[in-house]
């Protein structure tokens, strides 16, 4: 098996060290016997929707934010829409999950148009408002009740419809908006969160999963043979405990 990953906007949208969840998703691939590749498509670059089985978008300021947000509308959005609505998998962190949704509107200027594969909106409430900044440590049903933990830090408020369920329900930190307790948004194979850190390496339940549905659509149901997740668990364990201590 193989497994083809593109990575949008790798220059512009890397908070965090958000490139480290292509590593993750490289290297838990190829230790299993999994060649895995990614290809870096950039602004301007054009989208081959059928020649990957995942997308990653990471976040940015608003400035690079409205870049890719102006190329994803011209040049890459209906291709990757219909890359989605064809079953590959589609992760996107923080601006890049607001992208997804059906706008994101900032503190200033004009509403920045999002490509709609989650059914939800975000509002900046104003450059007076706190940011939504910390460790954040959620409970996800999608992985079994298990727990996913990151670090957090946005000013937009995000509000999830019908049609998105969340990642998870927090259990220290804020999420989408520091109101309802809910994380992230999850349409079929579309996954969307605020959590950086970067959020795969120290998550590998969810990164496997990630890794079993962008191979099950060329391959079908996939078994992935365990690793040795011991330094990933005290990872996970020591960002818990440091969630809980804030």
């Amino acid at each position: 098996m193989d497994l083809r990953i593109c990575h949008l906007y790798p220059d512009l949208l890397n908070l965090y060290g958000d490139r480290g969840n292509i590593i993750a998703l490289m290297n838990r691939a190829r230790w299993r016997g999994i060649d895995a590749s990614v290809t870096d498509c950039r602004l301007g670059d054009a989208l081959d929707g059928d020649a990957y089985d995942l997308y990653f978008i990471g976040g940015g300021e608003d400035r690079q934010q409205r870049l890719a947000a102006n190329d994803l509308r011209a040049r890459k959005g209906g291709v990757l829409k219909r890359a989605a609505e064809a079953g590959v998998v589609v992760l996107a962190v923080c601006g890049g999950y607001q992208l997804l949704g059906h706008y994101y509107r900032p503190a200033d200027g004009d509403d920045l148009v999002g490509l709609g594969l989650l059914d939800l909106t975000t509002v900046h409430p104003g450059p007076s408002s706190r940011r939504l900044i910390g460790n954040i440590v959620i409970r996800s049903t999608l992985l079994g009740g298990a727990t996913v933990v990151g670090f957090e830090n946005h000013g937009g408020r995000t509000h999830l419809g019908p049609g998105a369920a969340p990642l998870g329900n927090v259990m220290r930190g804020f999420g989408n908006n520091g109101e309802d307790h809910t994380e992230g948004g999850v349409s079929r194979n579309v996954f969307g969160t605020y959590l950086h850190g970067p959020l795969l390496p120290k998550n590998p339940l969810f990164t496997d999963h990630l890794i079993r549905s962008a191979l099950g659509r060329r391959y079908g149901q996939v078994t992935l043979p365990p690793l040795d997740d011991r330094i990933e668990a005290e990872a996970h364990a020591s960002a818990v405990l440091r969630a809980a201590g804030e």
